[in-house]
């Protein structure tokens, strides 16, 4: 059954590689399941436009809106999009179309919590993915409205509400889902053993904000690692901008740093960069490990699925997915020093693996089938 779907995300005034890839990959796996979508996004504070070309951020989503069009001719998606500007104006659908959508749709998903419209009351179904665990719970970026506007309620800390699991709920109750990843847009080539370990990683991106007193951010769980490719002997890539005494500790330690505008300008940059890795190292932020809310990176998931495997803190996710082949989670340093070695004895087996592993718990067609049969149940079906 064809269904009339509404979403909002940050492609228009956040247009980067990774997170483009992150929403985009909703609208173009609910259109291949044969589904009318149609996107939707709102400025949502002043100056939130940004300009990869110029690296300047204003009200003008200029920039934004050649992407999107970009984005649909390329992957020749049928879909409408509306992006309502700083100004009041509204480009490609007007804002009355957009209201007449809210009202004919099934069902409506808000990407990250990140935009809100009064028209959004209209919709029948309201549903919010959080893609931010422990951080959204506690409001530390912007709202798509109180959790009370919604039906449904999905996090990636898919470990939430179970046992040794202490991650915020916000006094909302919330159902596990995760990125999904449309497959055959990742390009697959034959790895190197010899090229760096690499990840792409904001270093503090909330900075510092009372609430995050207790949830902390990357730089929190990077301490042990600042030296990991000098003692390790292994060529080792940040793609992040890191302040000035981080970065001098990294490059002490022996890490590369590469600017990150370079490969996450846009999409296919973004995916080279991950082509020409030999793995992803990378920690994750101190809130999801200190909770063990079970959370797992889309980028990683795009590692996995572009056939390489990664080396990742262990937020909990490996309760729920299938570890030691592909994904190698550390506690510690020594477990990184051991799955280091274990990549590099059996590369090509681990990047075998890790294409398997995306495949069998990140393909679109799976994770977006079961979040629309979720999202539309009702109420006595989703508490059998």
């Amino acid at each position: 059954m064809s269904l009339n779907i509404l979403c909002s995300g940050f492609l228009i005034r956040y247009p980067l590689g990774g997170f483009s890839w992150h929403h985009s990959q909703y609208l173009i796996g609910l259109c291949r399941l044969g589904h009318k979508v149609t996107y939707f996004e709102h400025y949502g504070w002043g100056d939130s436009c940004y300009n990869p070309a110029s690296n300047t951020v204003s009200s003008d989503p200029g920039y934004g809106l050649a992407f999107i069009k970009q984005l649909t001719e390329r992957y020749g998606l049928d879909f409408c999009w509306s992006y309502i500007s700083e100004d009041g104006t509204t480009h490609g659908m007007s804002r009355e179309g957009l209201s007449q959508t809210c009202r004919d749709a099934d069902v409506y998903f808000n990407l990250s919590n990140i935009n809100w419209i009064p028209e959004l009351e209209n919709c029948r179904r309201r549903i919010l993915v959080d893609t931010d665990p422990v951080f959204t719970q506690i409001g530390a970026h912007g709202s798509g409205g109180p959790f009370a506007n919604y039906q449904r309620l999905f996090t990636y800390g898919e470990n939430v509400h179970k046992p040794g699991c202490e991650m915020p709920t916000g006094g909302a109750q919330w159902l596990p889902t995760r990125q999904p990843v449309v497959l055959d847009l990742w390009p697959v080539r034959p790895g190197n053993v010899s090229a760096p370990l690499t990840t792409v990683m904001h270093w503090s991106p909330f900075g510092t904000r009372p609430q995050l007193s207790h949830y902390g951010q990357k730089d929190r769980e990077f301490e042990p690692y600042f030296g990991l490719p000098r003692s390790t002997g292994q060529t080792m890539q940040l793609a992040c901008g890191p302040p000035a005494k981080a970065r001098e500790r990294l490059l002490e330690g022996g890490w590369q740093l590469v600017h990150p505008l370079e490969v996450t300008r846009d999409p296919w940059a973004y995916q080279e960069y991950i082509l020409g890795s030999r793995a992803e190292f990378s920690v994750a932020k101190h809130g999801y490990v200190s909770t063990q809310c079970g959370w797992f990176s889309e980028r990683s998931a795009a590692y996995l699925a572009s056939g390489r495997p990664v080396i990742v803190q262990d937020t909990g996710f490996s309760a729920w997915l299938s570890t030691g082949a592909g994904v190698i989670p550390f506690r510690n340093i020594d477990q990184v020093m051991s799955g280091i070695e274990e990549i590099n004895t059996r590369y090509d087996f681990h990047c075998r693996a890790a294409k398997s592993v995306a495949e069998e718990y990140f393909d679109a067609r799976q994770v977006l089938a079961d979040l629309l049969e979720r999202s539309l149940e009702s109420e006595a079906e989703s508490t059998r």
